[in-house]
């Protein structure tokens, strides 16, 4: 069921989203500052052209122990990021995953939506695995 979810969700927006991302991951790449972000952008980028049947987690939970984006430093990046524009971009993904919600067919497609919100508002520190 996973793939044809994600190959519904490719065609009908996923690709163009992914793409956004990775847009994104390449723009913030290119002013050496925004590096932190970059990653984690490229990560959620690669995750939003197949999500079904992955999962995005803390990424200190599947290595068990601390590195630069999971402690302290990982913290301010995320509110640096927020701050900055990642609220608009989770809310962006809210606005889309309710819309998605009206007809009843589209709603796993909204939950997906709902997950990428939660992803935006602080990405840094995250990885995806598989379900």
């Amino acid at each position: 069921m996973s793939v044809i979810l994600n190959l519904i969700w490719f065609v009908l927006g996923g690709f163009v989203s992914g793409c956004t991302w990775l847009l994104a991951a390449l723009l913030l790449g290119i002013t050496i500052v925004g590096l932190p972000w970059s990653m984690a952008a490229a990560r959620i980028g690669l995750f939003t052209f197949f999500p079904f049947g992955q999962k995005v987690v803390d990424r200190e939970t599947i290595t068990g122990h601390g590195d630069f984006g999971t402690g302290p430093p990982g913290c301010l990046l995320n509110i640096i990021w927020f701050v900055l524009g990642g609220w608009y971009v989770a809310f962006v993904h809210l606005i889309i995953g309710a819309l998605l919600c009206l007809p009843i067919i589209t709603i796993p497609f909204a939950l997906q939506h709902f997950k990428l919100a939660a992803i935006a508002v602080a990405p840094v520190g995250k990885t995806v695995i598989p379900t």
